[in-house]
This record gives structure tokens, C-alpha cells and sequence, in this order.
């Protein structure tokens, strides 16, 4: 395959320049496999896309070369690619949405290997419908991660928050709580610290809320930045720029006790099953409000002396 592979999705019709530009090289992965992916997984990712404005990963020369993020979108884009302006603290930037599995065609045809999204939606973006707590890990030893993770869900647990699980295909887990859009971002923000202060507090000897590596002596990471005005936070099915072409990809709880489970346990060419079952199915329904939340957490401190 060479020159330029012409393609048509639905009403849609564009060219991939470059289709066999191998963009994971040690896998044998070109720009023609990274859209056929996006086609494939498009009916479960773009549930978790629409109306969000997107950060753009991109290394048109692959994964050995350079990248960017891209945030404004290219004016050559096509028209019919959805797009929305919103605020920043110097005007606005108009960001790429993805409505539409065309659209996630055209884009890894653009060499954008990973989506990141906002946790928030266009026509809202000072309330977030997401909220998400990022568990990094200080090695790759990944037991340490699926240990956090069941003491995060215990606490959300008495917090009355549902949440969902997804590996991130680089280090860790995303643990992510839908959200009514009530809350502004900077309260989100605040309650997410919040609660990983009072994990952190239960658990000092293996989770930190440190932002500077050095400071955390060994411990795992609750990162809550992305949860900040205009952050991004890696989509469900995105492909991520690591060796092998890992995949983030949501779990069930019950996934946690497998043996074989890390955060780039599944790949481009090894997706198995996950896209015949949504482990998500029906989270969407459980939006909370903060209210509440906000007024069990603060119980908790008191009890637990944080």
C-alpha cells in the first residue's frame, strides 16, 4: 500500500496520505491499522467523545519521532468536522469534537495516535460530567496500583459514589465518577483533592498526594490535576505512544483480581473481548451531585482525624 488511501465513511469521504508510514515500528503498525482500530472501537469510544472538546497526540513521523499536542484546530480540517470555541485565560481556542467515527477515522489518519479529552462537554466547560482520579505508580511493578484502586473504590464506596475503572495503556489506572454538571470545575477540583487527602491519610505509607517525584519516597501517586479547568484526560479505547500499541480500555471491578491485569494489558492486535461487553454500561446513569458527597467526606475527616 502506497501514496494515498482513499476512504469513505458514511456520507464522508477523505484521504490518508501515507497509509504505509509504519508508525510503530517494532510492531509493524501503520497509519492504515490505527484507522482501521479507531473504526472498530468508534461504537464504544464515541459514547465517551461527543460534545467534548479534544487535545490532539500527534507524531506523523511515529512513535520514534517527534510529537505535539494539539489543541486549536488545523484550519485545513475539513468543514464537516465538528469544532467549539471556549474560553481560556487569554480569549478562546477552538478545539477538534468528534461526533462521528469519520471523524476518528480522519484524525488517526492525521497521525493522532491518542485522544485526550475534557471532562467536561462544550456547552458547559466550567462543569464537568467527569471526575477522575489518576493512579500513578512510582514503578512498574503494578500490584501497588490495583491495591490503591480497591481503597479508592472502598472510599467512594462511603461516599456513595459510583465510579467506573479503566486501564490507562501507560502506567497506572483512571478511576472516573460521572457527574450531574452542577458542580463548577473548581469545586470538583477541590473535593477530588479532598478525598485524596483522606486516602492518603489512611494509607501514608504507600500513597502520597506529592507533586515533586523526590517527595514521594516510593509511593504511589493520587494525581487529581486533571481535574482542573481545560485538562485532558486520556479516552476510553485511545491508543497510547508506547512499544506494542497499548489501549486504554475500561474495566469491571471484578478485573482487579486478575493475575494478568496491568495498565498495557491490551493492545492494537490484542483486544480479545473487550469490545463485546461496555463494563461501563449504565455509569452514566448514576450522576452525582457533590453536595452530599462533600458533606459524608467531611464526616469522614472528623472521624478519622485527617
Amino acid at each position: 500500500m502506497t501514496g494515498t488511501l482513499h476512504t469513505r465513511i458514511g456520507r464522508r469521504e477523505f484521504e490518508v496520505k501515507r497509509p504505509e508510514k509504519e508508525l510503530f515500528p517494532q510492531d509493524g503498525l501503520s497509519k492504515a491499522d490505527l484507522v482501521e482500530h479507531y473504526r472498530r472501537v468508534a461504537p464504544r469510544m464515541l459514547p465517551e467523545l461527543r460534545g467534548r472538546p479534544l487535545m490532539l497526540e500527534r507524531m506523523p513521523d511515529g512513535i520514534e519521532g517527534d510529537r505535539f499536542f494539539q489543541k486549536e484546530i488545523s484550519a485545513y480540517f475539513p468543514d464537516w468536522i465538528h469544532r467549539a470555541s471556549v474560553p481560556k485565560e487569554d480569549g478562546e481556542v477552538t478545539h477538534v469534537l468528534c461526533e462521528d467515527t469519520a471523524t476518528l477515522a480522519y484524525l488517526a489518519g492525521q497521525a493522532c495516535i491518542t485522544l485526550h479529552r475534557w471532562l467536561s462537554r462544550a456547552d458547559r466547560p466550567r462543569n464537568p460530567d467527569r471526575l477522575v482520579f489518576d493512579l500513578d505508580p512510582p514503578r512498574h511493578d503494578f500490584e501497588p496500583v490495583r491495591r490503591a484502586a480497591r481503597q479508592l473504590y472502598e472510599l467512594l464506596g462511603e461516599l456513595e459514589l459510583h465510579a467506573g475503572l479503566m486501564t490507562t495503556g501507560s502506567r497506572g489506572l483512571h478511576v472516573v465518577v460521572p457527574l450531574n454538571r452542577h458542580a463548577d470545575v473548581d469545586d470538583v477540583l477541590a473535593f477530588a483533592r479532598e478525598v485524596a487527602e483522606v486516602l492518603t491519610a489512611r494509607h501514608p505509607e504507600t500513597l502520597t498526594t506529592e507533586f515533586y517525584k523526590d517527595a514521594r519516597k516510593g509511593r504511589l501517586y493520587l494525581d487529581v490535576a486533571r481535574n482542573g479547568y481545560a485538562q485532558t484526560a486520556v479516552v476510553p479505547y485511545a491508543v497510547r505512544t508506547k512499544p506494542g500499541a497499548p489501549v486504554a480500555v475500561p474495566l469491571a471491578w471484578g478485573d482487579l483480581d486478575s493475575p494478568e491485569l496491568n495498565a498495557r494489558r491490551w493492545t492494537v492486535t490484542d483486544l480479545g473481548d473487550r469490545l463485546d461487553k461496555d463494563p461501563w454500561e449504565g455509569l452514566a446513569r448514576h450522576r452525582h451531585g457533590l453536595t452530599e458527597p462533600a458533606r459524608r467526606l467531611r464526616s469522614l475527616r472528623r472521624k478519622d482525624g485527617a
